[in-house]
């Protein structure tokens, strides 16, 4: 059941991001909830580490995935995409 829940709550927040909202917003939003599925996943796969070294190294990548994400969406969302190269668009 929880392996249902990070797509079906992503595929929900990508259908809400869509409601009104510019192509760019609506990549930065597709962005974040990406970052926050794979760090979801991480923190589960945490949950279910052997040693505490083990959980403790995927609890730190779930959150370097979180920060890049919302990192990477706030870079879309205020810089000219034709000037911000690294975005791809």
């Amino acid at each position: 059941m929880k392996k249902l829940f990070v797509p079906i709550v992503a595929a929900g927040l990508v259908s809400l991001a869509a409601c009104n909202t510019s192509p760019r917003e609506q990549t930065a939003d597709n962005i974040e909830a990406n970052a926050e599925a794979v760090a979801d996943n991480l923190e589960e796969a945490a949950d279910n580490a052997g040693t505490d070294a083990a959980e403790d190294a995927l609890e730190n990548k779930a959150d370097a995935v979180r920060d890049t994400g919302q990192n990477q969406a706030e870079d879309m969302r205020t810089n000219d995409a034709d000037t911000n190269l690294s975005n791809g668009l």
